[in-house]
């Protein structure tokens, strides 16, 4: 089975940048642009989005709290129909930039508090679902292990990409666990990749509490935030072709 590479880029604001967006471009299969709540602004997508048909890496929303101070990483108390207003906002924001630059959408993303929120509690994840279905229900749902997502989309018709997330530590029930504990973001590039050897060789994870648990991953996920983020992604691609598993090249430019 192909496996997708993903990361999430875009998330700079005005003339501040983060990461290498570029050099993760060439090594990537799909990214997650943030759409200016948590991070990025009109120009930024723009650009982003540009840079992404032009490799032939299929992009999507990334969408979360508006929140540009925190990041997008600290939880909100908002009234769901606020925040449906503030997926399909995000949605649309994309779609609309991505349409101008002759690429197409094909998936989004929660980002953050906003995707920890969703994806550990099924009522608040039902009507988020349920906008992006509204919004076009051919679009992919990419998404860490979770059940609340998973079943929200069955119920709106969405499919679900399951995304390993190879840097960041998971719980039993493959729920990520909080930044604040020691140990929840892994920094050692030879952690990171025995991991993804782990997942690739024998569909599992090893959990935060060192409990082996089955996850059947569709995407790996590489943060372009992260010191190394390229050197990093660039090794992770390595590991995926030595398995034997293809990173697929999107069908949507003219490359």
């Amino acid at each position: 089975m192909d496996i997708d590479l993903n990361a999430d880029l875009g998330e700079g604001f005005g003339p501040w940048r983060m990461g290498e967006d570029e050099a993760l471009l060439d090594i990537v299969s799909s990214a997650n642009v943030a759409c200016g709540f948590h991070a990025g602004d009109p120009v930024i997508m723009d650009r982003t989005v540009r840079m992404a048909r032009a490799r032939g890496v299929d992009v999507g929303a990334h969408v979360g709290f508006p929140d540009l101070l925190g990041f997008g990483r600290r939880p909100m108390q908002i009234e769901p129909k606020e925040l449906v207003a503030y997926v399909l906002y995000q949605l649309s924001a994309l779609d609309g930039m991505a349409r101008t630059a002759g690429h197409r959408m094909t998936h989004m993303s929660f980002h953050g508090a906003l995707g920890n929120m969703a994806a550990a509690d099924a009522a608040f994840a039902e009507p988020l679902v349920r906008a992006v279905a509204d919004f076009d229900p051919t679009l992919i749902v990419s998404s860490s292990a979770s059940r609340a997502i998973e079943d929200a989309a069955a119920r709106c018709g969405l499919r679900v990409r399951t995304t390993f997330l190879a840097d960041r530590a998971c719980d039993d029930d493959g729920l990520l666990v909080p930044r604040k504990l020691p140990g929840s973001v892994i920094h050692d590039q030879g952690a990171v990749l025995a991991r993804v050897r782990q997942l690739l060789e024998e569909g599992t994870v090893t959990s935060y509490s060192g409990r082996k648990i089955p996850m059947r991953a569709h995407s790996i996920l590489l943060h372009g935030d992260t010191p190394g983020a390229v050197d990093l992604a660039r090794a992770v691609r390595g590991v995926v072709e030595q398995a034997g598993r293809v990173v697929p090249i999107s069908k949507q430019s003219d490359r």
